[in-house]
């Protein structure tokens, strides 16, 4: 018994190091005066959102239509709100890392259409879509 408490540990500890690792890699990727692009989808009455869609087909098109310019992307995808019995305020949240106002602009406008187009492909929601500069 003592051996398989001792190796859980060991794993757990293994587990919660590479954790931190990979934690402290993404956030060194994003610097201070970067352009965050926060795109929100609100989750109301009868909002739909295909999370495998927009995860494995639309944000990686987004990736490839913007190209160098986009320096990162994330997304989130929403469990809860403020308490785990409360509903999400938001399906998912997407994020596009930029080096500055401009990059962001001169890659999107282009390809603004396609992009716009493919959201009824997984979600029936209106983005909302926010402009913020890094600060930490």
């Amino acid at each position: 018994m003592k051996v398989k408490i001792t190796f859980l540990l060991l794993g757990a500890f293994i587990l919660f190091s590479s954790c931190q690792s990979t934690t402290t890699a993404e956030v060194s990727q994003f610097k201070k005066g970067m352009v965050k692009v926060t795109i929100l989808y609100p989750n109301t009455d009868g909002s739909t959102f295909d999370m495998k869609y927009y995860a494995n087909k639309h944000m990686p098109m987004v990736a490839e239509l913007l190209g160098d310019s986009l320096k990162s992307l994330a997304i989130d995808k929403g469990i809860s709100g403020r308490t785990p019995d409360d509903p999400s305020p938001y399906l998912a949240i997407g994020y596009l890392y930029f080096d500055e106002l401009s990059a962001y602009q001169n890659a999107f406008a282009p390809n603004a259409a396609q992009i716009v187009n493919d959201i009824p492909n997984y979600t029936n929601v209106q983005p909302i879509i926010q402009i913020s500069e890094v600060l930490e």
